[in-house]
């Protein structure tokens, strides 16, 4: 096991593809020489966000993890678990520990995927039956608990003792049960977290072994009958250094003593959850006289011979815990130290830290180590050239919003294996790129075409390895070749199964009708023109110049949802029909829009806000409106529940708007806007997230908003800028390292008074991509009242990118 040298004046990191690409953890830890600081690792509170609907988990994993190994607690009604992401801060009872979640999730049905529970009772009833989970869950302390980067730790009220400790493909766990009560282990391999449709699970006693599977999906499933499926199965190999004592397994009401298999899943009842009473699994029974019980697991979606491989490489027989736990740790001190940050209170970095470990952790590495992976054609595929990872779980309208710019500015290969993964997933799907994929499969939630200005921000940010032209190609045929799916109501509201529902329309009317196959037409209409910018930025990459004028014109089809006469304060994105006449409306409604209101989404067309502001009546207006819509009646800040007139920052639509006012010579107001958010909603405590944490999103955010720079413009590297509220900030890249001075930062010294970039004074409250890709040094004088002259000349405002006029009209 490698030593920390914590002594060393500057700490030493493993290059990230050796902690990505998998190789064995004893190989790896008898080669390194040097681990590293323990400083970003350790400023983590994977608790942050497990409250107030951040729906993050605790448990262990790597980053970008296949394996997460986290508690699935409960409220007592077992098939509905107490948070998308199995874990709820105030629900003090655990019904097991699974090996598979997604952090920040809106919708449940996110894996939760063969959870383990260690029981100090006899297994005389079916835990399928146990539907208030009152005899096989077990009660809990947040005082007995520790979370860390890939460790977690807990002490259970029934006495067990257990650590969880994650690898890339595989994990390791301890159990201590307390002596002289029964020590069983049940393995409720069809738990899944919103039902399977199939599971089997077998013990090898001579081998001290118990594999299986479970076949599930159904993420959001219970919403729509279109995702009321499973698309994907999950494979186990779990070896223990202890023997069993006995063995069982229960398949519904039934248990059988003795036996060493069970099959079959919990189905779907007829609103998408559970059937109540159904499933299988097993348990194996110890002595705990002969001390902790060691297991090592690995996972695959491929096949068992793939995960024992995986485990096999990753945690050969003889590895200890420490092991795992240590080169977990160094991974994430690898990819957390890549920002390092100095100044600040403790809860700020930790808040900081946290924010970045969050962004981390998804998409998923979904290949195995010997880069075989299931596609979206339910086929084995290997990965080719280039690529090192094939990765899953892509909740496209959340993170192509700031989470994969962050993630690719830092690791460009892993957004380079993101890009062609989605490609992938397109080749293997019938040409269409889902919005919302989950494993194997795609799911449809949300609204819009987000692949395209996922890509479009992954090679802006120099994500730059995979297939551009191919990649371009598909997409530009599913903007423009209406298919079967986009003329489909399946799944709609929140799961419409087209990419581009009603296509149809955006080629005829140039925007999307009332009445549509999407979830809301206005909104549809704003994703699509943000997509089609996009697509004319990759247009430009490839060199199309015809492609690049073309959807750079459809992407100003956003005027024709905008009704100048919409209200008395004037006009709004809103609804229209399809005869081009408006319906009834008001500011507050939510007819047309997703999760958010006709006043949240006036503001998001982000690639062409000065042609937004002229449309509401010149600069003075709108900003006059922005003003309005952060605070309340008495002035206060309104940044989430001051109702439908005002910002939800607490969800994507409103994310981007703190930073509108660096297009309006107005850059003082970011500043205080952005450092107000940061102050208020962002905390150290678990509802310190301040609302879902959508798969990074939303920590992404925080972590662009703390370094004073954001990706505003979808596809482009361009950086608005706002205050960074640390004094030293050093942002480590292959390309070039970005370096932040801000001597005073503090809470409360959010204004610029001035700016230098590369040692000469700079007045623009935007930095060009050549910056973001390159590199170079900032350094801010900070202050704590607003100076409105930085910035503040229009000519120096970041750009806008308009059509030509008279052809975005219908």
């Amino acid at each position: 096991m490698c030593k920390r040298n914590r002594n060393s004046a500057k700490p030493k990191f493993f290059p990230l593809a050796c902690l990505l690409v998998s190789g064995s953890l004893l190989a790896l830890t008898t080669a390194c020489a040097t681990a590293v600081d323990t400083s970003p690792a350790a400023a983590v509170n994977p608790l942050i966000g497990s409250s107030n609907g951040g729906n993050t988990y605790p448990g262990a994993v790597m980053p970008f993890g296949m394996l997460q190994w986290s508690p699935e607690n409960t409220r007592g009604h077992h098939v509905r678990t107490a948070s998308p992401s199995g874990y709820q801060f105030d629900a003090r009872r655990i019904r097991g520990f699974s090996l598979t979640h997604l952090s920040g999730a809106g919708c449940a049905g996110a894996s939760g995927d063969i959870p383990v529970m260690p029981v100090t009772q006899p297994v005389t009833d079916s835990p399928s039956v146990d539907t208030g989970d009152t005899r096989y869950a077990v009660d809990f302390r947040h005082a007995d608990e520790q979370a860390t980067p890939g460790d977690y730790r807990l002490a259970l009220a029934n006495g067990v003792r257990l650590e969880l400790a994650a690898a890339m493909h595989s994990g390791m766990a301890s159990f201590v049960f307390p002596v002289g009560k029964p020590a069983n282990l049940l393995v409720r391999s069809s738990d899944s977290e919103v039902s399977s449709s199939a599971a089997e699970t077998w013990i090898d006693t001579a081998q001290r072994t118990i594999s299986g599977s479970v076949t599930s999906g159904n993420f959001c499933g219970y919403l729509a009958k279109a995702d009321q499926r499973s698309y994907y199965t999950l494979y186990f190999v779990a070896r223990f250094d202890q023997p069993f004592t006995a063995t069982g397994a229960w398949q519904d009401a039934v248990v059988h003593r003795g036996a060493t298999a069970a099959q079959g899943g919990t189905g779907y009842d007829a609103k998408g959850f559970p059937t109540a009473g159904k499933g299988s699994g097993v348990w194996v029974s110890f002595d705990p006289a002969k001390g902790p019980i060691g297991v090592r697991v690995g996972i695959s979606y491929v096949s068992l011979a793939n995960a024992r491989a995986n485990l096999d490489a990753e945690i050969p027989q003889g590895t200890t815990l420490a092991q795992v736990q240590e080169h977990a740790r160094d991974a994430w001190n690898q990819a957390l130290g890549r920002i390092q940050v100095h100044g600040g209170s403790a809860d700020q970095r930790t808040v900081f830290y946290t924010a970045l470990y969050h962004s981390l952790l998804h998409p998923n590495v979904f290949s195995d180590v010997d880069g075989e992976y299931r596609g979206f054609d339910q086929k084995i595929h290997r990965v080719q050239g280039d690529q090192q990872a094939q990765y899953a779980n892509f909740s496209g309208w959340d993170v192509y919003r700031s989470q994969l710019q962050l993630v690719t500015w830092l690791m460009p290969k892993v957004g380079s294996d993101i890009a062609q993964s989605l490609y992938n997933q397109a080749q293997q799907n019938r040409g269409e790129w889902d919005r919302w994929t989950h494993n194997s499969g795609g799911t449809h939630v949300m609204s819009g075409d987000p692949a395209v200005p996922a890509l479009a921000a992954i090679y802006a940010f120099g994500g730059r390895d995979f297939d551009l032209r191919g990649a371009y190609a598909s997409l530009v045929r599913a903007a423009t070749v209406p298919t079967a799916h986009d003329g489909s109501d399946d799944g709609c509201n929140v799961e419409c199964v087209g990419e581009r529902p009603s296509l149809d329309q955006w080629l005829k009317l140039h925007y999307i009708a009332t009445k549509s196959h999407a979830w809301g037409g206005a909104a549809e209409t704003l994703e699509d023109a943000t997509a089609d910018f996009a697509l004319s930025e990759l247009a430009a990459d490839v060199g199309d110049r015809v492609g690049q004028r073309r959807f750079l014109d459809r992407a100003g089809y956003w005027r024709n949802v905008f009704n100048p006469k919409a209200a008395p304060d004037g006009g709004y994105i809103q609804n229209r029909n399809a005869d081009g006449s408006w319906p009834a409306f008001t500011p507050s409604t939510d007819d047309g829009f997703v999760e958010a209101s006709a006043a949240v989404y006036v503001w998001m067309v982000p690639f062409d806000l000065h042609g937004l502001f002229d449309a509401m009546g010149g600069y003075d207006k709108a900003m006059e409106r922005l003003d309005r819509f952060f605070h309340d009646a008495n002035g206060h800040w309104a940044f989430t529940n001051a109702g439908p007139l005002h910002a939800e920052l607490n969800n994507e639509p409103s994310v981007e708007t703190p930073w509108l006012y660096d297009f309006a010579g107005q850059p003082y107001k970011t500043q205080a806007t952005v450092r107000a958010v940061v102050n208020a909603l962002w905390k150290n405590t678990p509802d310190g997230i301040p609302g879902n944490d959508d798969l990074g999103e939303m920590s992404s955010w925080y972590v662009w908003s703390a370094l004073g720079l954001y990706p505003e413009i979808p596809g482009s590297a361009d950086l608005v800028v706002g205050s960074p509220l640390f004094e030293h900030a050093v942002v480590s890249r292959s390309g070039g390292d970005v370096v932040i001075d801000a001597p005073g930062a503090a809470a409360d010294t959010p204004y610029v008074h001035a700016l230098q970039v590369d040692g000469k004074p700079y007045a623009r409250p935007w930095l060009p991509a050549t910056f973001a890709t390159h590199g170079g040094r900032l350094r801010f004088s900070l202050q704590a009242t607003p100076d409105k002259t930085w910035g503040g000349d229009l000519r120096a405002a970041p750009p806008s990118f308009p059509p030509d006029a008279g052809h975005a009209g219908t």
